[in-house]
């Protein structure tokens, strides 16, 4: 499929939300991506994986790994694809961190994955527990790059459609000065 046919996928399953929205970066849009609504259906989630996997066809990958919540189904899936282990991490006392006897081997070559990648905050902390466990970055794959393509995270980034999504700053934020209600549909929980 092509971006466009991306972009109608999310349009077609309501996962493109408009209103205000304050992401887990802390920053305000008025454009939420809500991929679990996508995610939901596995014919959907098996070509989005289809997809994303034929970026990594021919390089070694032994185990792909997500930030929870909201990359767990497309860390599961992407594996299937690629026929390798899945795992995620998950925040624990507010850092993310691996849990449940999941273990990434020294050596062992990591595909980082998430839903819809914004400032790259949580793919970084999975980069990072990857690095500290001896594992080597083969790349990042994602469905959605908010950024526009401007992100470097300093990996090769695979994404299937990319957007420039505009956010803003909480206080710069047109939306709050309209006093249009502001919504965090996101999984992750706001200090």
């Amino acid at each position: 499929m092509n971006e466009s046919a991306y972009l109608q996928m999310f349009k077609d399953t309501d996962a493109l939300l408009e209103g205000h929205f304050l992401l887990t970066s802390g920053k305000h849009s008025s454009k939420y991506l809500q991929c679990a609504k996508i995610l939901q259906y596995p014919n959907l989630a098996d070509a989005i994986c289809k997809d994303l996997a034929k970026n990594f066809v021919g390089q070694e990958i032994d185990v792909v790994i997500g930030p929870a919540i909201g990359a767990i189904i497309l860390s599961y899936e992407l594996a299937r694809q690629l026929n390798c282990r899945s795992i995620f991490a998950e925040r624990e006392d507010g850092i993310m961190k691996l849990r449940r006897g999941f273990k990434i081997e020294e050596g062992e070559k990591v595909l980082v994955v998430e839903d819809v990648i914004t400032t790259g905050g949580s793919v970084k902390e999975i980069i990072e527990i990857v690095k500290e466990n001896g594992g080597e970055i083969v790349g990042v794959a994602g469905i959605v790059d908010r950024s526009g393509g401007k992100l470097d995270l300093g990996y090769p980034l695979k994404t299937l459609l990319t957007l420039e999504i505009e956010t803003y700053e909480p206080d710069d934020c047109p939306l709050c000065r309209e006093g249009i209600p502001i919504v965090k549909p996101g999984s992750r929980k706001m200090k």
